[in-house]
Order: C-alpha cells, then sequence, then structure tokens
C-alpha cells in the first residue's frame, strides 16, 4: 500500500496526465522527482508515475537533461529482468516530464534493516544475489547504475528483490557534470574512483554491492563521520573493514570476509569485472558455508534512524518501497569542479581531487621544525661544497649545453641538429591531430632548455592523426544499444541529435541516420579520428495522432480521412436495419482516441438489412408455412378465399426464391 504520509493537498493528485495516466495519490518527494501511485486507464493497471521537477528542463542544460533523460527512458525500458522495475512510458504533458514504472508493493531495504537491525548471513547474501543478477542484466546491456543503495532496493510483499532508477541518476550526472563538472552518488557507497576522478563503470555498482553486504551483515555502514567529507575520505584512504572486525561479528567466517574484500576492494581493477562476475564469486562463497552459518545473524538492535552525515529531517515517505528514491536533492550552482555526494535525503557537493590518496592535510601541519642546529650545519656543508660545484657545473664534465631547436623538423633533420650538438637522441613515436607524421611534435628537455652535454633528448615524433574505420556493418536500422557498442568498440563515441524523429517503420530507439558534427552523412567503412563523435538520429517511432470520427460516412469517405492520417483501415461488414447499406455503421478505436501513424481503425460497415430467400409454400398447410417463415424470420399473415375451410395455402404474397428483408411480413392466400 502506499505511504500514510502522501499528501492529499498535492495539485497532480486527481488529475490526469497525457490523458492518460490518473494521479491517485504521492508516494514520496525528491529533489528532482515526485512519484506518485496512478492508474494507468488504458491498460487498467496501478504503475508508478514519476513526475520531474520543472527546474530541471530549464535552459539549455534543461534542454540537455530531457533529452538525455528521454534516451536513458529509453534504454532502461529494453531490461527485461525480473530483478528490474520495469519503465514501460515515458512523455511530456505541457511542462510535465514524466516516466511511469512498474508498481512495487512494499519496502525499502533501508526501511527493512531499520526494522530488523541487521541481517542473517544467508538473508544478506540472497539480498545481494538478487541485487546483482539485476545488475548483470544492466551491465551485458552496457548500463551502470551508479546509484546502488538500500533505497533503490525494493522488497516486494511477495519477497521478491527488485533494484529501482536506472536512467534518472545517469541522465543529470551526464548533464551536471557536462555543465557544472559534477556527479550523483550517495556518500556512504560511493567507490574511491568516483570521490578522486569522477570515473565510474560497472566496478563501481559493484564495490556500492559490497558496501551494502556490509551493512546488512552488520547492521552499520563501514565508514562513518560527522562530515561527508570524512567519510569519502575513508573510501579513498581506507580498505572497507571485514565484517568479522565488527561488534560481536568475530564469528563471520573468512569466506564472508574475502567476498566483502573483493566486491568493495579500492582499486577497480582489484574487483570483479561486473556484477556477473561478482555473482559467481558470492555463489562460490556461499556454497562453501553451511547450514548454521547462514542461518546467524549478528546481534543488532533494530533502529529507526538515519546514518551519521545525513539529514535527520528526510521526507518519511522515502522509506516506501513502491518506488525506490524519486531522485536527489537539486543539482549545485554552476561554477567549479565537484563531485555530487548524496546521503540519505540529502545532497552535498565535494570538489573533484579534494579527497585524495596521498592522506590528511592536517599531517603536514604536523611536522616538527628541524632544530636551527641542523640549519647551521646545512648551511657550512653548502659553504664547503659550492667552490666544487661551481666548478663542476661551470667548466667540468658536468657542463650544461642548450638543446637545439628541433620542434617542427623532420625527424632526421632534428637527428642530425642534435647530434651536431654532442647531445644523444631516444625517439618515441604518438599520434598527433596537429603534427604531420614524421615531423618531431615535442622533445625533452625543450627547444632551448638547458641539457648536459653528454645528455640525451627525448623526441616525440607524430604519427599522424589516429584514425579508426566506421563499423563495417550499417548502423542505421540498428537499436541504440548495439549501434552505441560498435561505435565504442571501434574507438568512437556515440551523440544523439535532439528533436523529435518520426518514423512509421522503425521501431522506438532504431537508428534513422548517422552523421557527424556537420550533419553530413557518415558511412560504414569511413576513416574518422580516433575518439570522434558520431551523431545518431533515434527514431520515435510513428507520430501520435488523434483519431476522427467516420461513423456515417461512406466506406470510401472514411478510408480517405483515416489515411491521410496514416492510419491503417480494416473493414467488416454487418446488416444493420438503420443504417444505408455501403455506410459506417461503428469503428474501433472510437473517434477522439489517441493513437499513432500505422494504427489500425476497425469500421463497420453495413450491408443493409439482412434477407433471405422465399421458399414455396403453395400448396402446404397454413400452420406448416407460418412456421416456415417464423424459421426464416419472417412473419406470416392468413387471408382467407372461400372461408379458408381446408387450410390449404394458393397463394404468397412474394414470389418463390426471391430475396426479402428478415422481419419482412408475408400474406399467405388459403382456401
Amino acid at each position: 500500500m502506499p505511504p500514510v504520509g502522501a499528501t492529499v493537498t498535492d495539485p497532480l493528485v486527481g488529475r490526469l496526465v497525457d490523458g492518460r495516466y490518473e494521479v491517485v495519490q504521492r508516494i514520496a518527494r525528491g529533489g528532482m522527482a515526485t512519484v506518485y501511485l496512478a492508474v494507468d486507464r488504458r491498460l487498467d493497471r496501478d504503475v508508478a508515475l514519476k513526475v520531474m521537477h520543472p527546474h530541471l528542463a530549464e535552459g539549455r542544460a534543461g534542454a540537455d537533461f530531457v533529452a538525455r533523460f528521454r534516451r536513458e527512458a529509453r534504454a532502461a525500458a529494453r531490461l527485461t529482468h525480473p530483478g528490474l522495475v520495469g519503465v514501460y512510458d515515458q512523455g511530456v504533458d505541457g511542462d510535465t516530464s514524466y516516466l511511469t514504472m512498474e508498481y512495487v508493493d512494499g519496502v525499502n531495504l533501508r526501511r527493512h534493516l531499520s526494522e530488523r537491525g541487521s541481517l542473517s548471513v544467508g538473508e544478506a547474501l540472497g539480498v545481494a544475489e538478487q541485487v546483482l543478477d539485476a545488475l548483470g542484466a544492466a551491465h551485458r546491456a552496457g548500463l551502470v547504475h551508479r546509484d546502488v543503495k538500500p533505497e533503490n532496493v525494493l522488497m516486494a510483499t511477495d519477497g521478491r528483490i527488485k533494484v529501482a532508477d536506472f536512467g534518472l541518476a545517469r541522465a543529470v550526472t551526464e548533464v551536471t557534470s557536462t555543465t557544472t563538472g559534477t556527479v550523483f552518488g550517495t556518500v556512504a557507497y560511493l567507490s574511491p574512483e568516483l570521490v578522486v576522478r569522477g570515473e565510474s563503470d560497472a566496478r563501481t555498482d559493484v564495490y556500492a554491492t559490497g558496501v551494502l553486504l556490509y551493512e546488512m551483515l552488520t547492521g552499520a555502514q563501514p565508514f562513518t563521520g560527522e562530515t561527508p567529507i570524512q567519510i569519502a575520505f575513508q573510501h579513498v584512504n581506507n580498505d572497507v573493514p571485514a565484517p568479522s572486525d565488527a561488534e560481536d561479528a568475530a564469528w563471520l567466517p573468512v569466506e564472508v570476509d574475502e567476498l566483502v574484500g573483493a566486491l568493495a576492494a579500492r582499486e577497480p581493477d582489484d574487483r570483479p569485472a561486473d556484477a556477473g562476475a561478482a555473482l559467481a564469486l558470492l555463489r562460490r562463497t556461499r556454497s562453501a558455508l553451511d547450514d548454521a552459518t547462514l542461518a546467524r545473524r549478528v546481534d543488532r538492535e533494530p533502529v529507526v534512524s538515519l546514518p551519521q552525515a545525513t539529514d535527520p529531517e528526510q521526507d518519511a515517505d522515502a522509506s516506501s518501497g513502491a518506488t525506490g528514491d524519486p531522485g536527489a536533492d537539486e543539482p549545485a550552482e554552476p561554477g567549479g569542479a565537484t563531485t555530487r555526494i548524496e546521503a540519505p535525503g540529502r545532497t552535498v557537493a565535494l570538489p573533484i581531487g579534494a579527497v585524495t590518496v596521498s592522506g590528511s592535510p592536517a599531517a603536514a601541519a604536523g611536522r616538527r621544525r628541524r632544530p636551527w642546529r641542523w640549519v647551521v650545519a646545512a648551511v657550512l656543508l653548502l659553504g664547503v661544497v659550492g667552490g666544487g660545484t661551481w666548478w663542476y657545473l661551470a667548466v667540468g664534465p658536468g657542463a650544461y649545453t642548450t638543446v637545439p631547436t628541433v620542434s617542427d623538423l623532420a625527424e632526421d633533420e632534428a637527428l642530425a641538429a642534435l647530434d651536431s650538438a654532442g647531445l644523444g637522441s631516444d625517439v618515441v613515436r604518438a599520434f598527433d591531430d596537429a603534427v604531420p607524421s614524421g615531423d618531431v611534435v615535442s622533445a625533452d628537455p625543450g627547444d632551448g632548455e638547458r641539457v648536459r652535454k653528454d645528455g640525451t633528448v627525448t623526441l616525440t615524433v607524430s604519427k599522424g592523426v589516429d584514425l579508426v574505420a566506421m563499423p563495417a556493418d550499417p548502423l542505421v536500422g540498428k537499436m541504440q544499444a548495439d549501434a552505441e557498442a560498435a561505435l565504442t568498440a571501434a574507438g568512437l563515441d556515440a551523440g544523439y541529435v535532439d528533436g523529435d524523429h518520426w518514423d512509421d517503420n522503425a521501431a522506438i530507439g532504431a537508428v534513422l541516420a548517422v552523421t557527424d558534427a556537420d550533419g553530413n552523412p557518415v558511412e560504414p567503412g569511413q576513416s574518422l579520428k580516433r575518439g570522434s563523435t558520431v551523431l545518431l538520429t533515434l527514431s520515435d517511432g510513428p507520430e501520435p495522432v488523434r483519431i476522427v470520427s467516420v461513423v456515417g460516412a461512406t466506406l470510401d469517405e472514411a478510408t480517405a480521412q483515416l489515411q491521410a492520417l496514416g492510419l491503417v483501415v480494416a473493414p467488416e461488414e454487418a446488416f444493420s436495419d438503420t443504417v444505408e447499406a455501403g455506410r459506417v455503421i461503428a469503428q474501433s478505436p472510437e473517434g477522439g482516441a489517441q493513437g499513432k501513424r500505422t494504427d489500425t481503425v476497425t469500421l463497420q460497415v453495413s450491408k443493409g438489412p439482412e434477407t433471405v430467400a422465399m421458399p414455396n409454400l403453395t400448396g402446404k398447410q397454413y400452420a406448416e408455412a407460418a412456421a416456415a417463415l417464423e424459421a426464416l424470420g419472417l412473419k406470416a399473415e392468413r387471408r382467407n378465399i372461400l372461408g379458408g375451410l381446408f387450410g390449404t395455402v394458393r397463394d404468397q404474397s412474394v414470389p418463390a426464391d426471391q430475396q426479402v428483408a428478415k422481419g419482412t411480413t408475408i400474406t399467405l392466400t388459403v382456401v
């Protein structure tokens, strides 16, 4: 059921979004979105409706966000896995950008942990297994969640575990990282590479799952602090402790410690490559544990509270499992390169590189000054050796010369110049976009710098532009994920052309065109500079249309009107006593309904009244003849001659074998 605290004063409650989704109740609200329980009136089912806050769509960055959000929604919608919250639809209704998802009735893992304190070893491994299984499906499709945390792990009332909130965090991260140098994350689960470099891949999700497993086993997060930066500092400079080091957890086996250590290793290369590899490791670990250990739990008192360095005034709605986290708090203002770190209910900003592996800045402040006598001794020593050093550097073997100007020279010319100066040379080759192949890009030491007379100068010689070939298999017609993977494998980046691109034949997300930044077509096998961005135009499917009513029109008129809208007409004939033959009796869908080009409209076309062949009743007894007419849907009327004493039909008002409309009254002349 939706949380009790859901407001009834929200202006969206009771509204019909996009003519389809009837908003019933607000479930949760965050800095990026508000989530509602809604009813899909077209399919008659409950859905979770996530409505983006209007400020996200403002300005140029807002337009980028909307475009990226729509692409991420398409990608998430293609993920079909029982452990992922299904994405049904996305669209825009006026100023309202929305996403509809599977409605999951239950709680999230954050609420479950607060009620239980900690989980048994078996239950913790079971939850982590289902989370990794779901993430594995996303990783195989080239998607990274980037925000794995208890709030995004939903626990349905029927026992299913589902991972929520693909797409939104990535869309906001891409926009903010481009415009303000920021990324989103949750401080308690941030990997070191996110804190230090703002980088993430599938191994980032593995790290967060390792921290999640530690928390489920011990009932506490591995790192705590008064401020988010203190927690982030620990992620960068400390290994996640072994779960058995936690209070009352010494009994945890070494296999569990090693599993958590592998998933949450500080160096990405020391972790499993993706969720699939992590899942295999977890299953091997669980198979090595006995039933008694799997059933045991760290004794931790349930406490409904927030972790340190979080906002104690978090909206109570966020504990609902109906949709997961509705989104992080609003982004920081532009102006500095920062990493966005979101604790449950609160987002803070941390400058990239403010936390480093080198250690705490306070350490330097604590260094003691050298005693003054050592300073005096150093001065005296310098005086003694100063004269000898001057001689060595000025006239002795250590004398220096100047590196000649070799940059931009051809390789053989540069080598000759160095040889004339009495200097040795080493050559390394590198791609360069500006310097022609075979010419010197730079020298180390550089042109005009001082170098020992017997020194060596390293020349970097250009290999020219680093060119790669476009995939030989045409990208037009491929789905977005396949095309993007092909470009990545070729050493190219995929970009996307914004705007609506309707197509009657191509599926949603299929590539319609491949161009460069200037809009010129890019052909299969064409040479491009490595790292170039290739723009893909993606299909939005057939264009939406509103179906007109053609009831009462002739079939030709109705067909012309509907085909003009790009609709397909499927006529079906039916008898009608009231509608003239050849005119439309009814249609499905009805007039005024929302559809899209290429949809089929079924028309019921009148054949006029239904007719039957008149039988030959002459010579039959009236009762028998009347019964025969009634069986055919006709009515009998008796007209006697000579009193009709014999009851034999002598004549009928409609000749035999003539077609007559059902319900017609037939006069029988009886003698």
